[in-house]
């Protein structure tokens, strides 16, 4: 019975949902045919015998393109190594089977749904006002929203966690910091390495978006040229950020697999 009303609850959550967010079916399937006119916009004609020279003409800005690429990827990294290590060391006191004490707990929670719950789309914008148009404010908004997702995921690993080797090394007489060292981190690695390269995937996409904002790096010149109606050169930068996010999924699960099989044994 209780199961019967919670399905039907969601049901109509969905429902209103629908309602509220104006989802028109006849809408959506009138207007699917335009997104594939744009897509068309995106595109130049390229003509078989004049192959080499219709690509070329389409990425004549291909060098500052993959210059401001770079100034992207170099972000999201940058961004995942500070969002990543902070998120880490609050996820201890966030665990609750870990946690030293109650206020701790609540607090590094908090402090933990707060910097995820708000958008980097947001943080972005106010460190951009804060520091000016640069990279440095797209580093701080990724990193700020990374704390609160790692940390969050961080802590929810640690709480699985089997706690007798933590106990064996707290009955030898170990230190706080040789329970994580020994007892915590051997177990939780794979997990976090997993989640660490799944989070640099994201922040890619997360960097090209809040350069929308003036934060740097390719995302700007994307929205540049969306803005001034430009639409072969947005093609052109969103094929090269598209293969740029495929190459790092390849790249990461192979380099995933590796690292946590090396781990395991």
């Amino acid at each position: 019975m209780r199961a019967t009303l919670g399905a039907l609850g969601f049901i109509g959550l969905v429902l209103l949902a629908a309602e509220v967010g104006g989802f028109d079916l006849i809408r959506l399937v009138g207007g699917l045919p335009r997104i594939g006119e744009f897509l068309n916009l995106l595109v130049p004609p390229i003509r078989s015998d004049r192959l080499v020279e219709d690509v070329a003409e389409w990425y004549w800005g291909i060098g500052k393109w993959l210059r401001l690429l770079g100034d992207t990827l170099l972000m999201a990294v940058l961004a995942t190594a500070l969002g990543t290590l902070i998120g880490a060391l609050l996820s201890f006191p966030a665990s609750a089977n870990l946690a030293r004490s109650a206020i701790g707990y609540w607090l590094s929670r908090r402090v933990l749904e707060f910097a995820r719950a708000v958008p980097d789309l947001v943080f972005a914008i106010i460190f951009v006002f804060a520091f000016g148009l640069g990279p440095l404010a797209g580093v701080l908004a990724i990193a700020l929203h990374t704390v609160g997702a790692q940390g969050k995921l961080f802590a929810e690993v640690n709480e699985n966690i089997d706690m007798k080797p933590l106990e064996g090394v707290r009955a030898a007489g170990g230190t706080p910091r040789e329970e994580i060292v020994y007892g915590v981190l051997p177990q939780v690695m794979p997990n976090w390495i997993s989640f660490t390269f799944w989070r640099v995937e994201l922040n890619v996409r997360s960097a090209t978006i809040i350069g929308f904002v003036g934060a740097g790096g390719i995302g700007l010149e994307l929205y540049e040229a969306l803005r001034l109606s430009y639409y072969d050169d947005a093609g052109a930068i969103l094929l090269i950020i598209a293969i740029t996010v495929f190459a790092i999924d390849w790249v990461s699960e192979r380099l995933r697999g590796r690292i946590i099989e090396g781990t395991a044994a």
